[in-house]
């Protein structure tokens, strides 16, 4: 593992994994490195966008993608004050897939390995975590350490691995905290028969629940004021039962299936961003370089669309051999603008909707304006469909094919 490489990518994720096909469809020498031994781990984001399905459709990969298991939501809706309101609507989106392909997370990165592998300059190393960056004489990053040892040379390290990067604090990275006011369970319940309903949320006075119809069960998210895990759960289970029943009454007796707290995940909610994403011979992308709120399940496809930029910006001049060091700003200046859009928008919706919600102890008699019209006005509901859907600042692929012909 001590050969010159292109690029070493730390972290196997959506936006590493991206990047590492990319990158090596453009000819470059590329080992991505994942710590884990395999991808079956209990992921949150299994939401694919209208916008990332449009990437795979450019590289010609979508129909064999969608050969995957998945679930596809058009439309969704949420139910308040009694009634079901309709509030997004994918369906005339200007895209190949216009609707969101719910599918397993390590489907999705399996995926993209078979597909990179096809690529002579790719390598997959499971099982290798990296711990430190090594530098040069000019205290230039050129590689990393693993756990074990090893040192890898790169003339390039990408950090992809998560919001809980090792790399960006090895590399003293300049992060801001925006905040979020709550944490989220997520667990999973069987559907009984005649179900059904896309992605739908549920809001009563205090509580707040989105619920995804992933085709034999639900997808569920309890979300609840941040520190406040503790508490819920030393109400006790059938206290926790009890509250989603009376979120969910048509459902009562699917949460019956809830037999114990092992059952539930808890996913602290993060929104941070890198105020500086680079520093000579290293660049961060993806959640290393953004956490995004769950609000709207956007966080896989903005990190993909970090590593299409960064492989547009960089691919083809470290194909000639130029630096790299120089562009790197210009990955940075190119998606800082998207990701600062969208969590201002999470931000606003945190603040202003969510944290209320939570703190309300009065019942919600009738729903919002903005529901009412959304859900009376359905060309208005494209609005929001194309925000999520495609969000701000989107790229398509410009990065070089790989002069050699795959595998």
């Amino acid at each position: 593992m001590n050969e010159k490489r292109d690029i070493v990518i730390v972290g196997g994720g959506p936006a590493g994994m991206m990047a590492g096909l990319l990158f090596a469809r453009a000819g470059l020498k590329v080992a991505v490195l994942e710590k884990h031994a395999d991808f079956l781990r209990d992921f949150r984001g299994d939401t694919v966008h209208p916008s990332t399905l449009e990437l795979f459709h450019q590289l010609g990969m979508l129909d064999d993608l969608l050969q995957l298991p998945h679930s596809r939501v058009d439309q969704a809706s949420i139910h308040i004050a009694g009634r079901q309101m309709k509030v997004l609507d994918f369906r005339h989106l200007p895209v190949a897939a216009p609707y969101i392909a719910m599918m397993p997370q390590w489907d999705l990165l399996n995926f993209i390995t078979g597909k990179a592998k096809q690529y002579p300059g790719f390598d997959l190393h499971m099982e290798t975590e990296a711990v430190g960056l090594v530098y040069d004489n000019a205290e230039r990053v050129c590689g990393v350490e693993t756990a074990d040892g090893q040192i890898l040379d790169a003339k390039l390290v990408i950090a992809a691995d998560g919001r809980r990067s090792v790399l960006r604090g090895k590399a003293e990275l300049p992060l801001r905290n925006i905040g979020a006011p709550m944490d989220v369970f997520w667990f999973r319940v069987d559907k009984p028969d005649n179900a059904g309903g896309d992605v739908f949320g549920t809001v009563l006075a205090g509580r707040f629940m989105v619920m995804i119809d992933r085709q034999d069960y639900y997808q569920c998210a309890y979300i609840f004021n941040k520190g406040q895990a503790d508490e819920v759960k030393a109400a006790g289970l059938e206290a926790f039962r009890a509250g989603l029943r009376s979120l969910v009454p048509d459902l009562a007796g699917a949460f019956s299936q809830i037999a114990s707290w092992d059952q539930v995940k808890m996913l602290e909610v993060a929104l941070d961003r890198l105020e500086r994403w680079h520093r000579p011979g290293l660049l961060a992308i993806g959640d290393a370089a953004h956490a995004m709120s769950p609000i709207a399940g956007v966080g896989i496809n903005i990190a993909v669309q970090d590593a299409v930029t960064a492989a547009n910006v960089l691919a083809a001049p470290m194909a000639r051999g130029d630096n790299p060091d120089p562009l790197l700003e210009q990955v940075y200046a190119r998606r800082i603008k998207p990701v600062r859009r969208m969590q201002a928008l999470q931000k606003f919706a945190q603040d202003k909707v969510i944290a209320p919600l939570l703190r309300r102890t009065k019942p919600i008699e009738r729903p919002f304006l903005i529901l009412r019209l959304l859900n009376r006005v359905a060309f208005l509901r494209r609005i929001p469909g194309r925000v999520v859907g495609l969000g701000f600042g989107r790229e398509d692929i410009h990065s070089p094919e790989n002069p050699v012909k795959p595998l």
